[in-house]
């Protein structure tokens, strides 16, 4: 079955620079639909604020949207297995290639192929650039380790073994990553500087966590969790602050300081939950969004308050034969 992917922009209806309480919440409508052409499944996103570029990953490809005009603009090919990309603040961008062992680094201007860099571990997947100490983190799926990647020379400076499945990470500005760990429910905390966990804490009622986001600034880390719940930690002690219902299929989240929201793409239920941060660690979910089934990753454009998402539109069964997903 071919999957042909429509691109949904959710926008928060409320402006941004109104500060959101806890009987202003900001609510969120789907402004535009975007086509994406071609066939094939599809993982994570990335944008560039700076050129006005989502990057969409499309299994061999990553294809290029221009998020002012919904067009595609270019496509990165040669990237067998894209998971994630990172979009570095040196001027380029990363791809990670699970089939081939490797990141993709290119250019954000011109999305020329600049080097492929190999990594020691195995099916990179997730992927963060980190500013402050100019470094790239890989999350290799199936070796349970991160391969850290020095962006200039492209060299791999160190690998931090991990005790599970490694998903999706956030880092707080200062020197921070947050990991988490799929098939144990750990939050992992990272030292971007020495490349070494300095915390690992059991995320108690949350299973198979794999989209995350932050607060930076009240230090809290949000997971979504595949029994339909949020898990809120505390990013200084580990401390559980709160468990949220959330609808099903959660893959990605995405936090929007301006309305003091978070944003939860639910594939199997169709919908964007909008979980508002209301002060003294009180969260309540204000909206449940239709958007469409199957779109379950996200990412946040912070220049504008936009945010992305993708969802597949199925095309017909082969003739005679087994859908196959």
């Amino acid at each position: 079955m071919k999957q042909l992917l429509a691109l949904a922009t959710i926008l928060s209806a409320s402006s941004p620079l109104m500060a959101a309480t806890a009987t202003n919440a900001a609510q969120y409508e789907v402004a535009a639909r975007y086509p994406v052409s071609g066939a094939g499944h599809w993982d994570l996103l990335a944008v560039d604020s700076v050129h006005h570029h989502l990057f969409v990953s499309r299994g061999d490809r990553v294809q290029v949207v221009d998020t002012t005009s919904g067009k595609e603009v270019g496509t990165i090919a040669g990237t067998d297995g894209v998971h994630g990309i990172a979009v570095g603040a040196n001027g380029h961008g990363y791809t990670t290639n699970g089939k081939s062992n490797s990141v993709t680094e290119f250019d954000l201007v011109t999305l020329q192929r600049v080097r492929d860099l190999p990594v020691n571990g195995k099916s990179p997947d997730a992927v963060l650039y980190d500013a402050g100490t100019h470094r790239l983190f890989v999350f290799n799926a199936r070796s349970n380790n991160a391969s850290v990647l020095d962006a200039a020379s492209g060299k791999e400076v160190a690998t931090i073994a991990f005790d599970g499945n490694p998903e999706l990470a956030v880092a707080d500005g200062r020197g921070h990553i947050f990991l988490n760990i799929e098939s144990n429910a750990h939050l992992v905390e990272l030292d971007a500087v020495s490349a070494k966990i300095v915390h690992e804490w059991k995320m108690d009622g949350c299973e198979e966590p794999s989209g995350i986001a932050m607060d930076a600034g009240h230090h809290r880390v949000f997971s979504t969790c595949q029994n339909k719940v949020l898990a809120v930690t505390n990013a200084d002690n580990g401390h559980a602050v709160a468990r949220v219902a959330i609808g099903e299929g959660p893959d990605g989240a995405a936090f929007d300081p301006a309305t003091q929201s978070v944003l939860v793409p639910l594939g199997k239920s169709g919908a964007l939950d909008v979980i508002h941060v209301e002060g003294g660690d009180r969260f309540r979910k204000t909206q449940s969004l239709p958007t469409q089934a199957s779109a379950r990753t996200i990412v946040l454009d912070d220049s504008d308050h936009r945010a992305y998402t993708v969802a597949a539109k199925f095309g017909p069964a082969p003739a005679g034969g087994a859908v196959r997903r």
